[in-house]
């Protein structure tokens, strides 16, 4: 008779040795307002970070005329490079709308802010789920 271990996982609260906690990130490289370098663009034409404390906000705004349309503030999640980096390079966040579900995530390169959406029809329309990539700067 072959005896079956079961895996537990553990959150990061639970494996760390008592009074460590796990390690928090600076989200400051990621705040601030940012545009698209391409002004001619149809996608997400400025995205506004903020933070405070550990919390991390996102604001989008699409691509709509005359004015950009602003997909509203969310929360977000922000990324180090490595576990033991103290700086945020990337982020990622969701946006749940009655037509469609927006990832938007979005990485430091050098100065600019490289963000890609991936935007999942909800609504039975028979649109094709998408990509796009766009280059932000301040």
């Amino acid at each position: 008779m072959t005896t079956t271990t079961k895996s537990e996982f553990k959150t990061p609260a639970q494996v760390l040795p008592h009074g460590v906690h796990p390690a928090t990130i600076s989200l400051t490289p990621l705040v601030g307002t940012w545009t698209n370098v391409d002004r001619a663009t149809r996608d997400i034409v400025k995205i506004e970070i903020s933070a405070s404390g550990s919390s991390l906000k996102v604001d989008v705004f699409g691509a709509c005329s005359p004015t950009p349309c602003n997909w509203g503030s969310v929360s977000a999640i922000g990324y180090a490079a490595n576990v033991s980096s103290s700086s945020a390079v990337a982020f990622t966040a969701l946006y749940t709308f009655s037509f469609s579900k927006v990832v938007v995530t979005g990485h430091l390169d050098g100065k600019h802010l490289i963000l890609e959406s991936f935007t999942e029809f909800t609504d039975g329309s028979g649109r094709s789920n998408y990509y796009a990539r766009d280059t932000m700067a301040k």
